[in-house]
């Protein structure tokens, strides 16, 4: 009956993690948007020496058409002496935009457009380091459709533009500088002219009410926080808008609007959906801090794409499940007021953000929820077995693996959570709330390295050995638990692990066990897993009959087994030894019961090696070789064999 119960169970946790991944995989696609074809584009060498300011964004469009004409204000400043500026702009073979102007202070410059997609601009002289310049230029034509990241459709007969330029996207309908080492300091003002019909969503909230001229309107959006090129987005149709109120309403933290731009003919089901959006955005901010954009506003946007997109203070949707709401507001925290340093680093966007929409499972759904949850990322995760979560430099130009389901967001959330569970929740959370609030990286960028170090701090030890394994090194493990009762009152547990992938030798990691009695008793254990064959003796108040490995699924792994043996007490085997081989320390494990009195150490040869009486052994300064412990005991004297690395 156990085996039928646990089948049926996994069955429907298979069957609820499919229909998640179902919707994941279309979060995944929409801010993948870019082919996914190898793409050198991460870094723009010719864009280093200078760093953006502001810039004034002027759009005129027309849902119905995919035409684009723009005028784009950028200041910057120089970062070491220049003679020309350059701009990531797409260019077509044949040509896809006309520039019809470039000017500084009103004087037209000269310019090329090359077919490595730069706007290389000459300087009327040069511009000296440290100092400021403004430049203007005019274009129009068709953006690119290569990487989807300027879209026209339709919804309901009514026609709709958005854009979507992750990663690698702004270029196709701006010319911008769209790396990720440089964010526009000062923000920016987006100006939209479209057919007066319409409604225009971008970035940030309008100073001003917008202004008809004839058949067009022309809506102005300021956003005064320092945003990366591809988190800047508009859309146009015919929104209804519907308002909410977020924030938890103290004196230290005041409400802020929430404004959602909906499809009309979806306005009733859309708002009970929605609904849940201020219970989750005030959840953050009780874990995280308050939400980053409170002077201006959050909200969503409807868009015929797949899935959803973080565009800083406005989030694009195709749906309006509960997952994608959690998931894409929580990168306004991880992602927009703090953004990965490189591609590389894609999981403190993406798996982060990820384990987010599972803690909102954990909140509103209990503990039973979070574990199915849980349990359905590290399934998909080990249905391969190898895989990082942080990417090799070949792979930061893939956007396929930039936005892997896998590894990027479901391998990242996990490990995420295996973060928690080794630092504890005031640790964790508190490590969080730092690394968001560091000067040196809020509204900034970040690398895994500098997140690490916050964790390090909050946790008071290194976390070196953890990230090598679980974040830089591929594959996942598989445990083997077996644990007998080994003395009145007190169980041995032993650990044993293979690995997937050979890049890992051993994955070390705090190991949850769960003992149970057969009068309906249990007691949890968690074992610090630091090497292969590791015994643990734990004091259990009642006699064992049964064993489950990791029973609310916090690790990573697959196809694990826990035993119960049936051995009788044995004395000696109650006295362990690891790791063994030895390079270093010794440890040694005894049941409470025992009083270790001494233990010397003999040579091959006989000879008195070491002596001592504590539990932890230095024995660096032994020679190689085999030796042999006698452990004199208030049980009796027992010898053990060790052998030194």
């Amino acid at each position: 009956m156990k085996k039928i119960t646990y089948l049926l169970v996994f069955l429907s946790a298979q069957i609820s993690f499919c229909q998640t991944d179902t919707e994941h995989d279309k979060m995944v696609e929409a801010e993948m948007k870019s082919a996914s074809e190898m793409m050198a584009v991460a870094v723009n060498p010719n864009t280093q020496n200078y760093d953006v300011t502001y810039s004034k964004l002027e759009f005129t469009v027309n849902p119905s058409v995919l035409n684009v004409s723009g005028k784009v204000t950028t200041t910057f400043k120089a970062l070491s002496n220049m003679n020309t500026v350059v701009f990531d702009f797409y260019k077509k073979a044949s040509g896809a935009f006309t520039i019809s102007s470039v000017k500084k202070d009103g004087a037209s410059l000269a310019f090329s457009h090359n077919s490595t997609h730069e706007l290389v601009i000459t300087l009327p002289a040069t511009l000296t380091a440290g100092n400021s310049a403004t430049i203007e230029i005019i274009y129009s034509g068709v953006p690119s459709t290569l990487e989807g990241a300027f879209t026209i459709g339709s919804h309901n007969g009514n026609p709709v533009l958005w854009t979507l330029s992750e990663p690698f996207g702004a270029r196709d309908w701006w010319p911008c500088k769209q790396d990720l080492n440089d964010k526009i300091d000062n923000g920016i003002d987006v100006y939209i002219t479209a057919p007066s019909q319409y409604v225009s969503v971008a970035n940030g909230i309008e100073p001003e009410a917008p202004i008809i001229v004839g058949a067009n309107k022309t809506t102005h959006f300021r956003h005064g926080y320092p945003i990366a090129a591809y988190l800047v987005a508009i859309a146009v149709t015919n929104y209804q808008i519907f308002n909410q109120q977020g924030g938890l309403g103290t004196a230290q933290s005041p409400f802020f609007p929430i404004v959602n731009y909906i499809y009309p003919e979806e306005s009733a089901t859309t708002q009970a959906s929605l609904a849940v959006t201020p219970d989750i955005i005030n959840f953050y901010e009780t874990k995280f801090g308050p939400y980053p954009y409170r002077n201006e506003k959050y909200g969503h946007a409807r868009a015929n794409l797949s899935g959803g997109m973080e565009h800083t203070t406005v989030s694009f949707m195709q749906s309006w499940s509960r997952g994608l709401i959690a998931h894409e507001m929580g990168h306004q925290w991880f992602g927009d007021k703090v953004t990965c340093g490189s591609w590389k680093d894609i999981w403190l966007n993406e798996g982060i953000t990820e384990y987010l929409s599972g803690l909102v499972v954990e909140q509103f759904d209990g503990p039973s929820g979070f574990v199915s949850w849980k349990d359905g990322k590290s399934l998909n995760v080990t249905s391969v077995a190898n895989g990082a979560v942080y990417l090799t430099d070949v792979e930061a130009t893939n956007v396929g693996r930039i936005f892997s389901n896998r590894l990027t967001y479901n391998k990242g959330a996990m490990v995420t959570h295996m973060l928690r569970f080794k630092l504890g929740d005031t640790n964790f959370f508190q490590g969080l709330r730092d690394y968001l609030n560091d000067p040196t990286l809020s509204y900034a960028y970040a690398v895994t390295p500098q997140f690490q170090a916050h964790l390090e701090t909050v946790f008071g030890s290194s976390l070196q050995e953890f990230f090598n394994d679980w974040v830089y090194g591929q594959g996942y493990p598989t445990y083997t638990i077996n644990a007998h009762n080994s003395a009145p009152g007190q169980a041995t547990i032993q650990i044993s692990q293979t690995q997937s992938d050979p890049s890992v030798s051993f994955f070390e990691m705090p190991v949850p066990v769960r003992l149970t009695g057969g009068a309906g008793q249990q007691l949890d254990v968690i074992l610090n897993n630091t090497a292969d064959a590791q015994s643990f003796v734990v004091n259990v108040p009642f006699v064992v009959t049964g064993v489950e490995f990791d029973p609310n699924k916090d690790i990573i792994s697959r196809n694990n087994t826990a035993t119960l043996g049936m051995e009788n007490f044995n004395p000696e085997g109650a006295i362990q030894l690891y790791p063994n081989p030895v390079a270093d320390v010794l440890t040694i494990s005894i049941p409470e019961s025992f009083t270790l009195e001494k233990v010397v150490l003999f040579n091959a040869l006989g000879q008195k090696s070491l002596e001592t009486n504590q539990l932890e052994i230095p024995v660096s300064q032994l020679a190689p070789g085999i030796y042999v412990a006698a452990f004199e005991t208030s049980n009796g004297t027992f010898h053990k064999k060790i052998i030194k690395k």
